[in-house]
């Protein structure tokens, strides 16, 4: 996967107790595959991560939520955990952050917990989705269609369960990613 991303711009949006690995694992990946990975987030200087049932590590915000356009970036990646898509969806700039991204065409990546910024946003209609298991009733509510598999890919948004489904997450963000650069390179 090296290079497939190279001067790909990917924001990270989060806020304080996000699920550490699903902040790690997919942004190493990116980092991997060429892309420049930003951590976004309401806040300024350093944001917690939430390691399963503990807090987590800290880690540097790189550009605040104020200043971030999402012009400036050409994918979205949403990590899960309780604590961090609870917070961001009653952030009305944050919700707009990821509406912007889906109105433009921008591919997103969702897991866990992440796509109840997707119901908030008012993104998922009609839309094939996964999540945690407890996500579901908010999704079909919102007029998804949600399925238990480790990740699913509709369109533009790619969405997943959970951490053990890292792997394949990252695997089909990656591919949906690169065929958004590459789409916007013809363009």
């Amino acid at each position: 996967m090296a290079n497939e991303l190279t001067g790909m711009r990917v924001a990270i949006l989060v806020e304080n107790g996000f699920e550490q690995v699903e902040l790690t694992e997919p942004r190493r990946a990116l980092d991997a595959a060429g892309a420049q990975t930003a951590i976004v987030s309401p806040g300024s200087g350093q944001v917690r991560g939430w390691k399963f049932k503990q807090w987590g590590d800290s880690f540097g915000v790189d550009v605040s939520l104020a200043d971030a356009r999402p012009e400036n970036f050409d994918a979205l990646l949403l990590p899960g955990g309780v604590i961090n898509p609870d917070r961001l969806r009653m952030n009305p700039a944050a919700v707009q952050f990821v509406r912007a991204f889906f109105d433009t065409g921008m591919p997103i990546a969702a897991i866990c917990h992440g796509p109840w910024m997707l119901v908030e946003a008012d993104v998922v209609r009609g839309r094939q989705v996964t999540s945690w298991p407890s996500v579901r009733t908010d999704l079909v509510n919102a007029g998804a269609s949600w399925v238990d598999q480790e990740v699913v890919n509709d369109d533009q948004l790619v969405t997943s369960r959970k951490p053990d489904d890292i792997p394949a997450f990252n695997r089909v963000m990656i591919e949906l990613f690169a065929k958004a650069r590459t789409a916007a390179k013809a363009a």
